[in-house]
């Protein structure tokens, strides 16, 4: 999936991940508070500010959010998915019933602080890969039930999207090889049964194993796990341009300009989903 695709995707698709975590959020009866202690038909302003700088994404999510909650709420966003913003920046405003904002503020802040977050990191590793042809992926190291959510924030970071689910392309890695009886074995295998409109990657994490891949055949990407600098480096000289390459394994951000410089064409961080904190957002009434 590209980013400009990605970046496009319909209601329709987002709805039911965001339905499902305001039902989450409401319980069996709703928010309680709100209704034992704002008025019916107050009406108000809030506004979602940025608590810290970074790059935003999530801003369609959590308009949607409210949106769900109650389609009289005029929602304007101020900083668009992909963008940066400062540390006390409006991002997001919101008019209309108070019930129905407070309802809807926790959802979409989560959605909006997460994605951020994620946005922001991927940000970080693509400014230390500037000046080189290797793109930054993510990987399908995602949270249950949030993977497009946290893949968009991937491309809103300036990042590029891996596969979204095990039906996208065929990655063989290590378990693979190893159940079929080796690199020659597996790729036998996929050019006898593989859909010749399926993208084929093999996962190898030494230069034997690539030269197997190189001698064999039937791959269009090679996937280079947990090599040093300098194997990624002859690795790269190895291939020639015959497949692309990924690094992948130990993508650490004090890395990344180093490996990028070895001439890969990719280099897929699960860091950029799995463990990263939330941009600091916060919802007032003004």
């Amino acid at each position: 999936m590209t980013q400009a695709f990605a970046m496009r995707v319909p209601n329709l698709v987002l709805e039911p991940m965001v339905r499902g975590a305001l039902l989450e959020d409401m319980g069996a009866y709703g928010d309680a508070t709100t209704r034992a202690v704002v008025p019916a038909g107050t009406r108000w302003r809030a506004e979602m500010r940025a608590r810290q700088a970074g790059r935003i994404s999530g801003m369609a999510i959590a308009a949607l959010a409210f949106r769900l909650v109650d389609p009289d709420l005029v929602v304007s966003t101020i900083v668009e998915d992909g963008q940066a913003c400062e540390a006390g920046m409006t991002v997001m405003a919101i008019e209309g019933d108070a019930a129905s904002i407070l309802m809807g503020e926790r959802v979409a802040l989560n959605f909006a602080g997460r994605m951020s977050g994620i946005a922001t990191q991927t940000a970080a590793f693509v400014g230390e890969a500037a000046g080189t042809q290797a793109r930054i992926t993510c990987t399908r190291k995602t949270t249950p039930g949030l993977r497009i959510a946290e893949k968009l924030a991937v491309l809103h970071g300036g990042g590029f999207n891996h596969r979204y689910s095990l039906s996208d392309a065929i990655l063989i890695k290590d378990n693979h090889i190893a159940a079929a009886g080796g690199v020659r074995a597996v790729l036998q295998a996929v050019k006898s049964g593989a859909s010749h409109m399926m993208a084929v990657e093999i996962e190898v994490d030494t230069l034997d194993q690539l030269a197997e891949v190189l001698d064999e055949g039937g791959a269009h990407n090679v996937l280079l796990d947990n090599m040093e600098t300098a194997t990624l480096s002859e690795a790269v000289r190895l291939v020639d341009g015959r497949m692309k390459t990924e690094a992948s394994g130990n993508m650490r951000l004090e890395r990344i300009a180093e490996v990028a410089a070895t001439g890969v064409d990719y280099i897929s961080v699960g860091a950029l989903t799995h463990s990263v904190g939330v941009l600091d957002l916060g919802l007032d009434f003004s």
